[in-house]
């Protein structure tokens, strides 16, 4: 996963008013699909007879994974469509929704923003094609993702995010700090750090939903459960008293940099070792490689510290999967190309490009996890990576309408990074706008 595809995570708005029942598009009778199972046979005489596929995707890696499948099968052609990152694309596919025109046949959709899609019935459920029998190829959280919450399977994982601790090596040793195991530990190597050299910090946090929605996950907390439009959002739970109470202190001694991910001045703390530690996911390595080019070297990569000492939980942080919405044509091409890219040889492809994987096999292949990273010193991190994304729990939700509450994340939680308002509280504030919001829009919703 690039980076762009974090930083959605930050500030987007809502891609449509989930007005239940408005957008309820499908079926027959409104030009899609019928749902009756659709076999092998079907999929290669679509390849044979061929046809155009509109994709739309921002993720690069996609490019080569086109040109192959065409190759393969001549009669095919891919038009790949960059309509936008994440939001953007995700307004422009709601706008051909609405008019019943110019869908795309496969388009790439977050993990966070699934559910909106298949509540409201805009996503093809995969399983008429056999997509249900894919499941013990990919690690359980992407595959938790792209089941939206339901009994369905709404797309196919195409990477992961699953965390780890990147920790600057270099200024560790320097000030002797040891690579902290466990979050409390994480706080004591904070201050130390800080006390011995007061411009650097143990990471940096402005206030990101993203970042707290995947600690709060690691944490055990389960701030929301699903059940199609009954929805429960709780951030008072045993786990989310563990990340608040830890996290607070960091902003509390002002351990933390008050420095926005993916700017300018982030990227020269983690190249002039200012800012010493990232806990995020497995697509960041080629960011740090891009934006941190001085600090080569002096980077390594350690589990995600614990907040039980021994335990081995991790957590996802960002990814995406490819989905056939629901309007959509050439549904047999469709599919094949989502198994070829995100199950297929299209894997391999990718990963040679620098895609983190969702598949096990990828993930668990001598190959991938012996890979040296030079900018690690030649660690192999993918070994770290592999461990953390089997251990990811695969019981977490998002809501149904988790863009409009990311959108409004800085609004509520956001104020504990610039107030002495306590991040518990700004939690609870988030809850209940996101409450009211899922009230306005239909929604059932109760608190703990």
């Amino acid at each position: 996963m690039l980076k762009h595809s974090r930083r959605l995570l930050r500030g987007i708005g809502l891609v449509s008013a989930l007005a239940l029942g408005a957008t309820a598009c499908g079926g027959s009778d409104d030009g899609g699909p019928s749902h009756k199972a659709v076999s092998e046979a079907d999929i290669q005489a679509a390849l044979k007879k061929g046809g155009t596929l509109t994709v739309w995707a921002w993720e690069p890696t996609l490019k080569q994974v086109a040109a192959d499948f065409e190759k393969a099968h001549p009669k095919v052609k891919v038009d790949l469509v960059n309509a936008g990152t994440g939001n953007d694309q995700y307004k422009a596919l709601q706008n051909a929704i609405s008019a019943k025109k110019g869908v795309p046949d496969v388009a790439q959709i977050e993990y966070y923003a699934m559910g909106q899609y298949a509540l409201t019935k805009e996503l093809t459920d995969l399983k008429a094609y056999g997509a249900d029998k894919l499941a013990g190829k990919f690690t359980p959280g992407p595959w938790n993702g792209v089941r939206a919450g339901g009994d369905g399977v709404y797309g196919l994982p195409m990477d992961s995010g699953p965390m780890a601790l990147f920790y600057n090596k270099k200024v560790f040793d320097k000030y002797k700090i040891e690579v902290p195991t466990t979050w409390d530990q994480y706080v004591d190597a904070a201050r130390a750090l800080h006390k011995a050299n007061p411009k650097a910090y143990i990471t940096n946090d402005a206030g990101d939903a993203g970042f707290t929605t995947s600690m709060l996950w690691q944490a055990g907390s389960r701030p929301y459960t699903v059940d199609g439009t009954e929805v429960k959002i709780d951030f008072s739970d045993a786990g989310a008293r563990k990340y608040t109470g830890t996290w607070q202190k960091l902003l509390d001694d002002k351990l933390v940099a008050p420095i926005t991910s993916w700017s300018d001045e982030w990227y020269k703390g983690l190249d002039d070792g200012t800012i010493a530690t990232l806990a995020i996911g497995a697509w960041m390595p080629a960011n740090l490689a891009s934006g941190a080019k001085s600090a080569s070297g002096d980077w390594r990569v350690a589990p995600l510290p614990q907040w039980t000492a021994g335990a081995k939980a991790s957590a996802e942080n960002g990814g995406s999967a490819l989905a056939m919405p629901e309007l959509g044509d050439n549904e047999a091409l469709a599919y094949a190309f989502l198994e070829y890219a995100d199950a297929g040889k299209g894997v391999q492809t990718r990963v040679a490009n620098g895609a983190f994987p969702a598949t096990t096999a990828e993930l668990h292949s001598k190959a991938f996890q012996d890979t040296a990273f030079p900018y690690f010193g030649g660690q192999r991190a993918n070994e770290v990576f592999a461990d953390s994304a089997a251990n990811v729990a695969d019981d977490w939700s998002y809501l149904p309408y988790q863009v409009y509450a990311n959108s409004i994340f800085n609004d509520t939680v956001g104020k504990a990074y610039v107030s002495g308002t306590r991040l518990s509280a700004g939690l609870k504030t988030w809850q209940d706008a996101s409450v009211k919001y899922g009230d306005e829009q239909g929604f059932t919703v109760s608190t703990g």
